[in-house]
């Protein structure tokens, strides 16, 4: 049946290939089955590379990394590889400010008439608000004080204790 199915393929036009290419073909497939084994091995030091750096590497630093232990890779090569393999590196995400500017400017206000002086302790308080980021999202600290006298906005108290009345 194979015979037949090829001679009606030859009959209707099919292109003659010579028999030196197919045996040449047939000869490759030694090469083409180490040449697949060598990029198991690779992809094989990709995944522990990738492991290691707990799954964050991508194919550049993957790639720097190879280079740095002295396999000799292309990094077209990883790139491949890892995309063959599933193996991604993590994107970092765009940070957005928090702040978005108004179309007019709105200014806040100044109801402490940028005198920080206090009578007493207590009586004006001014703070700040921060944020950091962590593994679990932002943190936003706290931080309110009570400026003691003689404080002002751009220096520090000229005595060791805060002369407050």
């Amino acid at each position: 049946m194979p015979f037949r199915a090829s001679a009606i393929a030859l009959s209707y036009g099919a292109p003659e290939i010579a028999r030196s290419s197919f045996y040449a073909w047939r000869a490759g497939e030694q090469d083409r089955r180490a040449r697949e084994r060598a990029e198991d091995l690779l992809a094989a030091e990709i995944a522990v590379i990738h492991l290691a750096s707990r799954g964050a590497y991508g194919a550049p630093r993957v790639h720097a990394e190879l280079r740095r232990q002295g396999r000799a890779v292309n990094r077209k090569k990883v790139e491949r590889i890892m995309r063959e393999r599933g193996i991604t590196g993590v994107t970092r995400r765009r940070r957005h400010g928090l702040t978005r500017q108004a179309r007019k400017p709105v200014f806040a206000p100044d109801l402490v008439g940028r005198d920080f002086t206090a009578p007493r302790p207590g009586m004006r308080l001014v703070g700040d608000m921060t944020f950091l980021p962590t593994e679990e999202g932002w943190f936003y600290p706290p931080a309110s004080t009570w400026p003691p006298a003689r404080w002002s906005a751009t220096r520090w108290p000229t005595t060791t204790a805060p002369n407050c009345r």
